[in-house]
């Protein structure tokens, strides 16, 4: 388990950028993919972006794909995504969350499933406007 605290969200224009970033503490993100998800009122939670420890190898869902960007500095213990040329329909609240590597392949499940993921952050509100 570890303690995530979220920051940079806010509003912006369409076709404009927001970058988020989720430090760790109490623990460090050693071993913990670090994934962000996404939830529009009356919506579910929604896969973004998750970047592994081990590889570095990101995966993205298609709606964000070539606009966000998952990065990593485990020196200062912190993930981020980069939002770029963002879009109405990418306002929601943003939430970036951690797992165990291990974990996710013994249970089967992917990245792209919320349940993979043991930690959540407080979550940000990001609103693109038109």
């Amino acid at each position: 388990q570890v303690q995530l605290v979220e920051s940079g969200g806010g509003l912006v224009q369409a076709g404009g950028s927001l970058r988020l970033s989720c430090a760790a503490s109490g623990r460090t993100f050693s071993n913990y993919a670090v994934g962000w998800f996404r939830q529009a009122p009356g919506k579910e939670r929604e896969f973004v972006a998750t970047i592994e420890w081990r590889s570095g190898s990101t995966y993205y869902a298609d709606s964000v794909k070539g606009r966000f960007t998952i990065t990593r500095d485990n020196a200062k213990n912190t993930g981020n995504l980069q939002m770029n040329s963002l879009k109405p329909e990418d306002t929601a609240v943003y939430y970036c969350a951690a797992t165990r590597e291990t974990d996710v392949r013994r249970w089967g499940l992917r990245y792209v499933n919320e349940d993979a993921y043991d930690c959540w952050s407080q979550g940000t509100q990001v609103t693109v406007s038109s």
